[in-house]
């Protein structure tokens, strides 16, 4: 769910086994991303895995880093997210998003080989595009409430807002 120009371009790691039968991005219950998209102003309400194709109309688009579906996001080897970040980087320079935000630090840093990576603005840009990162909304990722991801996503969207024209 994607097309160019979008203020944010959001990249998954990889599909639930949920969002595979699905098609629709953090389909799971318990994923928080829908929620927390919310709380952190990016949409007017709180959609759903299935209204996933409205984020369009607000500037937004969904990806993943691997295609391949798994139950959990650490079954992925090292070698299947560093060629999702190749074809991620291909992506986003063909789609040209003002911000490119992937979820999820530690996939991040071995998709990119930043190994000290932190949560927030990168230094590498793809393309023109600025890179964030930002938390991993899977219920599974206990160090985060909904609140504190949304601060987050929301300082991601206060660069859209500020900076529109990059």
């Amino acid at each position: 769910m994607v097309a160019r120009g979008l203020s944010v371009l959001f990249c998954g790691i990889n599909p639930s086994l949920m969002s595979a039968a699905t098609g629709h991005h953090f389909a799971r219950p318990g994923n928080r991303f829908w929620p927390v998209l919310h709380l952190a102003g990016f949409t007017p309400r709180q959609l759903r895995p299935a209204e996933q194709e409205e984020l369009l109309a607000y500037g937004l688009g969904i990806t993943n880093l691997v295609a391949r579906a798994t139950a959990r996001a650490d079954e992925l080897g090292a070698a299947e997210l560093q060629e999702g970040g190749l074809l991620l980087a291909e992506k986003a320079e063909q789609l040209r998003p003002r911000r490119l935000a992937i979820v999820g630090v530690t996939a991040y840093r071995t998709a990119f080989g930043e190994k000290k990576a932190r949560i927030g603005p990168q230094e590498r840009r793809i393309g023109g595009t600025r890179v964030w990162v930002l938390p991993n909304p899977s219920g599974l990722n206990a160090h985060w409430t909904a609140r504190t991801m949304a601060e987050e996503y929301a300082r991601l969207r206060a660069t859209v807002t500020e900076d529109p024209s990059r």
